[in-house]
């Protein structure tokens, strides 16, 4: 007992001299670290529950035929089935959170089956690069100096939590822009969707046209517009597909003409009119828009202003004054 306690002296003593007076604790986190990483794979490759495959066949998972061999999906490569084995780790089990996670993702862009766990596998990812990065930081800093305890806490916890984050502000960053977009492009693919109307054509032959021609302008909204035109051909009802198409965009605008397109259907008025009708207040919302955006603009150029001409126009009205009183001062002191 007494060597033992010896041996674990001495190791205290070297590491404490080698790394400073947190050296033990950082060999702790570090191997604690590699234990994780070690009992990771175990973990992941752990048997799948048969209630759990038929929850992830009922949202669209890949199923397994008798051989055991996932199938692939139409649409899909064998380079998404990769992290099939690794679904009930990487994916939320909870159905509404699964849902809330996977229509934000729709929203910005990322309409992949795989979408939801490629995320979380990213965030996971990210997560523990970052944590290494941050330990190492840790073990350099106490090498060359000794740094306080909440510096070092700091230095590896925060790079970790950054590296999980990151994802998820890529994610919301990549939303409100497309958000935007859309919002941006939608009174003019009104007014065409109006022209093709009163020209003859019906909803769906216009809905192909404004895709195709604001495609150049508003990509994310042509692709919107795009898949409702692929769905209407496939067969699916209208109503479902414009709810679908307001659900993946996010944006009120287009939640509100979903509403006046069905309410037009559902009591058999002209589509044309409703159109007119909404595409006008649609531009006059885009007006306001942009008046909004102009009256926000001298505040925001208030501290601009004030710190780039206050200064210089202070030094010009004030500079010949100060100059004078040194120099009578100087020759006073003479």
């Amino acid at each position: 007992m007494e060597q033992v306690k010896a041996l674990f002296d001495q190791a205290n003593a070297f590491l404490t001299a080698q790394f400073g007076e947190l050296g033990p604790l950082l060999i702790v986190g570090v191997l604690g670290m590699f234990l994780i990483l070690l009992t990771l794979p175990i973990l992941l490759k752990k048997e799948k529950d048969p209630f759990d495959q038929i929850k992830a066949a009922a949202r669209g998972e890949a199923m397994k035929d008798e051989a055991g061999k996932p199938k692939l999906r139409r649409g899909r490569g064998k380079g998404g089935d990769k992290l099939d084995k690794y679904a009930s780790f990487l994916e939320p089990q909870d159905e509404q959170e699964y849902s809330d996670i996977k229509l934000k993702l729709m929203q910005a862009g990322y309409r992949s089956k795989d979408a939801v766990r490629t995320y979380h596998f990213l965030q996971f990812l990210l997560g523990v690069l970052f944590l290494i990065f941050g330990i190492i930081y840790a073990i350099y800093s106490s090498v060359s100096g000794e740094p306080s305890t909440q510096a070092l806490i700091i230095s590896v916890i925060g790079p970790g939590a950054a590296g999980y984050m990151l994802p998820k502000y890529w994610v919301t960053k990549r939303q409100q822009t497309r958000q935007e977009e859309i919002t941006n492009g939608f009174p003019d693919s009104l007014d065409m969707m109006l022209v093709c109307v009163e020209a003859g054509q019906s909803l769906d032959q216009a809905i192909v046209r404004v895709s195709k021609e604001i495609r150049a302008g508003f990509p994310a909204l042509a692709d919107e517009f795009e898949q409702v035109a692929g769905e209407m051909k496939a067969g699916k009802d209208r109503t479902s597909v414009l709810r679908d198409m307001s659900e993946r965009a996010g944006v009120p605008d287009v939640a509100s003409f979903v509403t006046v397109l069905i309410q037009s259907a559902s009591f058999g008025t002209s589509i044309s009119e409703a159109l007119r009708v909404f595409s006008a207040e649609m531009r006059d919302k885009r007006i306001m828009r942009a008046e909004e955006k102009a009256n926000t603009l001298p505040t925001k150029m208030t501290l601009a202003t004030m710190m780039l001409t206050v200064p210089p126009l202070l030094i010009i009205l004030i500079g010949p004054s100060v100059h004078g009183v040194v120099e009578t001062l100087s020759k006073a002191n003479f």
